[in-house]
């Protein structure tokens, strides 16, 4: 090996400065064993030339996501202080618009040859979706989904709370004894305290996830539940929990896309997080779903995430590896298509803050459980995780991504049918 291949990372140091501003924001150790970067900065390694050539291939977070999950590149420390400190240095260097130019990519061109990195590009990692077909058509809806909640009902127990609520918690205390269980219980309760949910009252539960709101409202309220989910692994587990509290009589949990519920006339409508993954060109459909399903004066609860700018999926990583499809928008525009179905909506409750604690939790149970998550979906899944998780608690600590609760009532002869008065117990 010659000397020029012996330093990589002062060579790649060299190449990214018009990329980053100048100095590097970490400390870079190379396969070589070279360095360069700050010593007191989060230590990246990359461990294989095959990270270099993905980043050619795929220039900016989706090349560096692939090498990262891989395992081709990799931080010596918490990764959530890596990419803080990078963030933070990003915004100081004001470096939000750069994009990469023909001379700093051919500079790494020219280092991959020197290095002996330059190679055909590397195949997708096993991890990244595929799915195939007319976008948010029955079929590519039913794969996106299976790529994201079937990897298995013990996976995600892993990391959400017993009732497996994966959906935004409402934090009501500060006391170091209340945790994300207590926190998605007050969440499901408010849920129903908004809707007005009484004895018989037939809810749908739209996009029922793992079952929390109808199981929930079905104890808690005396509803009489109906939810739909396409992930027949969410099913599974919902039915069994349905047999285990014996509430077969008051919940039913069907294998079905939104697009299908035969029936209608429901006393009240609820779709926690759901929204996001119907499409931008479907959701005035998936709208006037909610408000052809509730009767006339009953009210219709959305809880869903938003997101401004570029990149209306969450981004190249997100929208690979994590929630193919997925769109978001500012809130402003969805309360507009809420409005357009014909649902009159009375109430917007921003909860981003509470999107926070609830990933810091999510994440703290996965890295204390990590080793199990590993012997269930394999290294490179929890990878894909573990920077899900952080990236989606920098997103809403930044609000770069918000979750509002959206309450919204079929009109019925001009009788609002909510309360004059915005109650205390919602607040």
């Amino acid at each position: 090996m010659t000397a020029t291949q012996e330093r990589v990372a002062p060579q790649l140091a060299g190449a990214l400065a018009p990329l980053v501003g100048g100095e590097l924001p970490v400390r870079l150790t190379a396969w070589d064993g070279s360095t360069a970067g700050p010593d007191d900065a989060p230590h990246v390694v990359l461990r294989s030339p095959r990270a270099l050539r993905r980043l050619l291939r795929h220039p900016g977070e989706l090349g560096v996501a692939q090498a990262y999950v891989t395992g081709e590149v990799d931080v010596d420390g918490p990764l959530d202080e890596a990419l803080m400190h990078v963030w933070r240095v990003a915004r100081e260097r004001g470096l939000g618009g750069i994009r990469p130019t023909s001379g700093a990519v051919a500079a790494l061109l020219r280092l991959a040859r020197r290095s002996g990195a330059l190679g055909l590009p590397p195949r997708p990692p096993a991890s990244q979706a595929v799915v195939k077909g007319r976008l948010h058509s029955l079929a590519r809806d039913r794969q996106a989904i299976r790529h994201h909640y079937d990897l298995s009902n013990e996976f995600y127990e892993l990391i959400l709370d017993p009732q497996l609520a994966y959906s935004c918690a409402y934090w009501t205390s500060t006391e170091p004894g209340y945790t994300v269980e207590d926190a998605q219980r007050d969440k499901l309760d408010l849920v129903g305290r908004k809707l007005g949910l009484r004895p018989g009252d037939r809810l749908l539960d739209v996009g029922c996830g793992w079952g929390s709101m109808s199981l929930y409202a079905a104890e808690h309220f005396g509803a009489h539940v109906t939810g739909v989910t396409i992930a027949a692994e969410q099913k599974r587990f919902i039915d069994g929990r349905i047999r285990e509290r014996g509430l077969q009589d008051r919940v039913e949990i069907r294998l079905q896309d939104y697009r299908a519920i035969p029936d209608g006339d429901f006393d009240a409508v609820v779709s926690l997080e759901m929204g996001e993954h119907v499409g931008e060109a479907n959701y005035p459909r998936y709208a006037a779903v909610l408000h052809d399903k509730v009767r006339p004066g009953g009210r219709v609860l959305v809880q869903q995430m938003s997101r401004r700018g570029r990149f209306p999926g969450g981004g190249p990583f997100i929208e690979s590896f994590i929630a193919p499809d997925m769109h978001m928008r500012p809130v402003g525009e969805t309360i507009a298509l809420i409005e357009n179905s014909g649902l009159e909506v009375r109430d917007v409750h921003a909860l981003r803050e509470h999107y926070v604690r609830t990933v810091d939790a999510w994440h703290a149970r996965f890295e204390e459980r990590w080793d199990e998550a590993v012997d269930l979906v394999g290294e490179e899944v929890a990878r894909v995780w573990r920077l899900y998780l952080v990236g989606a608690s920098m997103a809403f600590r930044e609000g770069r991504m918000g979750v509002d609760q959206i309450l919204a009532v079929r009109p019925d002869h001009g009788d609002a049918a909510v309360e004059p008065v915005r109650p205390a117990s919602w607040s």
